[in-house]
């Protein structure tokens, strides 16, 4: 995809490149934990992007964790999710279409536990930061 950017980071880049090469974003880990691949549209410049992040699944649906590791601002993404809530996501080979929503309360809690659950260091972010870190749900169209 000529019209997808890829990050500016290195290491997120190589990434990307890897399950781009591959077709897959099986046995991509960070921290011994699996990622999914979303790309979504970029709030200021209107340009699609690939974003890898850790693979939090439940029924269907997933969770997308912004924590930056624990930094005081929200990643980049954050502000294109808001802006642009239709999202691609592969997980796998498997690839489909999703609307994104972010989450408080109830809610909010169970899937922060199945994002801990699925990568500990969140809660290592949390306790770094005075933000909440915001977390967006997934659903499939």
């Amino acid at each position: 995809m000529a019209d997808v950017e890829l990050s500016p980071t290195e290491w997120v880049q190589n990434q990307t490149k890897t399950i781009l090469e591959t077709g897959t974003t099986e046995g991509i880990k960070v921290a011994g934990r699996p990622i999914v691949l979303l790309t979504v549209r970029g709030a200021k410049s209107g340009k699609l992007r690939y974003t890898p992040v850790m693979r939090v699944e439940h029924e269907g649906s997933y969770a997308v964790v912004a924590s930056k590791g624990g930094a005081p601002e929200h990643p980049t993404w954050y502000h294109n999710i808001k802006a642009y809530p239709e999202i691609s996501l592969q997980d796998g080979t498997a690839k489909g279409e999703y609307t994104a929503r972010e989450v408080d309360g109830e809610e909010r809690a169970r899937w922060w536990e199945r994002a801990v659950a699925a990568f500990p260091n969140y809660a290592e972010y949390q306790e770094k930061t005075d933000r909440l870190i915001p977390l967006f749900v997934l659903d499939p169209k």
